[in-house]
């Protein structure tokens, strides 16, 4: 089977999901809100949920066993718990606009956005600087106004702004691909880990090896001096901070064009953590609320058991390719107390710097 990546190699090549960022990285804040937002009719969701200290909202609707089908967008953000505040500014805006589970009369809607959070507080120097309800209506604007088929922003943007992966700067990133028969699938992350997205014997990101063509062509193996000052600093940096329960977490949105159910969502989900420990190791730790969201968007029919498979496959690989170019795509960043380098810093010989 031939997979190709698609036109933009992003969760927005599934046709109808839009993505929107809201950040803010001065005067002691590093956080923000990433929307990802579904046709106007919504899309049938899923999720899975492994890490040991999550925190999110109105996962359990997304059961199999429940009634709702469809929700209408879905929040990434920073600010661990107190930051599913920006899920309800994104809920406010989709009804402002008339969009959600039709309730009553005429423009008398429920919006419903599940959503999950990262561990980001403080890194920008102010524990309380975190995102609101105004972090989510900003986000879901910039998802308005992105228009279908632009590709999303990635790096430091939106929930990635003041992640940290594995020691290094983390972010947002996101990869696509399209089967043979038409299937899209995409997937769009935000890597806040615990564990390390690199691999300590080569340097190279885990990820590299489930690159699709050419995509990760431009690195090369880093030289010894890198690798031995990365792993100093690593070291240092292990002392001066403490690891609690929930600061960390990595978070994903999968994306297809093909009518899913509710099941086959859930098994979407589970199947990206699958692409997820690819990436990162360790994964789904008790430190991490790793949780892994899908979204059908049901503009093509259903698939047979073949179909759903590859479908499966392609998933896992999108969030690995997507952690891949969230590391990648991150840039060193100021932060408290200490900068978060990015990988192209720490492992310059790797990019041909």
């Amino acid at each position: 089977m031939t997979t190709l990546i698609g036109p933009t190699n992003s969760l927005t090549d599934v046709a109808g999901l839009r993505v929107g960022h809201y950040e803010r990285a001065d005067d002691g804040w590093l956080t923000g809100t990433t929307c990802v937002l579904t046709p106007d009719g919504g899309a049938v969701g899923g999720v899975d949920v492994r890490g040991g200290g999550p925190g999110t909202r109105e996962t359990d609707l997304l059961d199999p066993r429940n009634m709702v089908e469809r929700v209408h967008a879905i929040t990434l953000t920073g600010g661990s718990a107190y930051g599913l505040a920006a899920a309800s500014g994104v809920a406010d805006a989709l009804g402002e606009d008339g969009i959600g589970l039709p309730m009553g009369g005429p423009g008398e809607v429920v919006p419903l956005v599940p959503a999950a959070v990262i561990f980001d507080l403080g890194r920008g120097g102010a524990f309380a600087n975190r995102p609101d309800a105004s972090f989510g209506q900003q986000a879901y604007a910039a998802a308005r106004r992105s228009g279908v088929g632009g590709r999303p922003a990635t790096g430091c943007v939106g929930a990635g702004t003041g992640a940290l992966a594995g020691g290094l700067k983390g972010g947002v990133g996101t990869a696509s691909a399209v089967l043979p028969d038409g299937t899209v699938v995409g997937a769009l992350v935000v890597v806040n880990s615990l564990g390390s997205t690199v691999d300590p014997r080569t340097g190279l990101p885990y990820a590299v090896g489930c690159g699709l063509s050419d995509e990760f062509a431009g690195l090369r193996d880093p030289d010894r001096r890198d690798l031995e000052e990365a792993r100093r600093l690593a070291a240092e940096r292990a002392k001066l901070t403490g690891i609690a329960y929930g600061m960390a977490t990595t978070l994903a949105v999968v994306g297809t064009n093909v009518s899913l159910t509710k099941a086959q969502c859930q098994k979407v989900a589970g199947i990206g953590h699958d692409g997820m420990a690819r990436a990162i190791r360790p994964v789904h730790t008790m430190f991490d609320g790793d949780t892994v969201f899908t979204l059908a968007t049901c503009e093509r029919g259903s698939l047979d058991a073949l179909g759903f498979h590859q479908l499966l496959d392609a998933a896992g690989d999108c969030v690995t390719r997507a952690i891949g170019h969230a590391v990648l795509d991150a840039t060193t960043t100021a932060a408290h107390p200490y900068p978060l380098r990015s990988y192209r810093d720490a492992f310059p010989s790797a990019v041909g710097a």
